[in-house]
């Protein structure tokens, strides 16, 4: 038997005019990850969120870090951590690119989160009706309760350099 791998299709994230897909947002984050690995430095797993609530709004990652071989949470770099955030930036699209250099959508916030973190997200959801064994992490949250979930295991909060665009 052959498998193909299909993920959701629809857009995860979106500001204004953007549409960034799931598809877009995994390669980005692929992308930004290869800084990190010759660290020693793995992301374990991320979710995402529009956050409208400012002006102008703005994507949010939120990543699990851990050093290779342990459970630790890695010395944040906030040089290098705001490299990862330009490299997801550069990888979006030109609507996107365009977007943000007009000032409509502001500079990508990253929010690193403390081991377990997801843990708990799932437990979250396991006990709203979610299926443990067919649980995923959420590409992209829609939960209000969700967010502030992970927002309490932040250890470390890193943007986008300003003059990016």
């Amino acid at each position: 038997p052959q498998f193909q791998f299909v993920e959701r299709q629809n857009v995860v994230l979106s500001i204004d005019l953007d549409k960034t897909t799931e598809v877009d947002l995994s390669k980005a984050i692929t992308r930004a990850k290869l800084v990190l690995e010759p660290l020693g430095i793995m992301l374990t797993t991320y979710s995402s969120y529009a956050d409208t609530s400012l002006t102008p709004g703005r994507y949010v990652l939120f990543w699990e870090l851990k050093m290779k071989g342990s459970n630790d949470v890695p010395k944040l770099d906030a040089k290098i951590m705001e490299e990862c955030c330009g490299i997801v930036e550069e990888s979006f699209d030109f609507t996107y690119k365009s977007l943000r250099k007009a000032g409509v959508i502001s500079a990508l916030e990253l929010r690193v989160v403390k081991h377990g973190t997801f843990d708990e997200l799932m437990d979250f959801y396991v006990s709203k009706g979610a299926s443990i064994s067919q649980y995923k992490p959420p590409c992209c949250l829609k939960s209000e309760e969700a967010v502030k979930l992970l927002n309490s295991g932040m250890v470390g909060t890193f943007f986008s350099p300003k003059t990016m665009f």
